[in-house]
């Protein structure tokens, strides 16, 4: 078993609270804008962290984390980017590579809204956006989710409400 905790949109601030809330996760991945380098290195001394860049990402994060992640954890086929759309109506470079190879979850960031959903055209492939943990953009709440993977499937999937935006 691997507990994940799962976070986009930190915009450059890692609210404090995500240190408590991670600090038992084996993994932390990050769905893009870091918006700096630190908000990187202080997630990577809670856990290892696999990510992507975001559009708000500058170079420094551009050459760490690429635009696309595709991995394996416990048996589960991941697929993680920043700019991907929805269950429905996925960005279109997206769509083609979805419907020839599918994840068992798709992970996206960007909108800064929090959705957990399965997509029943897609052999209910899970997707997942984890909202905005930052303090930046239109969200009313800040939220970060955290879950188990074993034996090739997702378990006790809990959403964080980080507070109220511009708390």
């Amino acid at each position: 078993m691997i507990k994940v905790g799962l976070i986009a949109d930190t915009h450059g601030y890692l609210d404090p609270q995500v240190n408590n809330y991670f600090e038992d996760r084996d993994e932390i991945w990050h769905a893009g804008d870091f918006g700096n380098w630190s908000v990187a290195e202080r997630l990577q001394k809670i856990a290892p962290v696999t990510g992507v860049y975001g559009n708000v990402d500058g170079p420094d994060l551009r050459n760490e984390y690429p635009q696309h992640q595709r991995f394996e954890r416990e048996g589960l086929r991941v697929w993680m980017t920043h700019i991907g759309g929805t269950p429905g109506r996925y960005a279109l470079p997206i769509r083609e590579e979805m419907e020839k190879d599918p994840p068992e979850l798709f992970i996206c960031g960007h909108s800064h809204i929090l959705k957990i959903a399965r997509d029943p055209e897609l052999d209910k492939m899970i997707f997942m956006n984890p909202g905005a943990a930052g303090k930046y953009g239109f969200q009313v709440y800040r939220t970060c989710v955290r879950f188990n993977v074993y034996e090739g499937n997702v378990h006790d999937v809990e959403v964080i409400n980080l507070g109220k935006q511009g708390s």
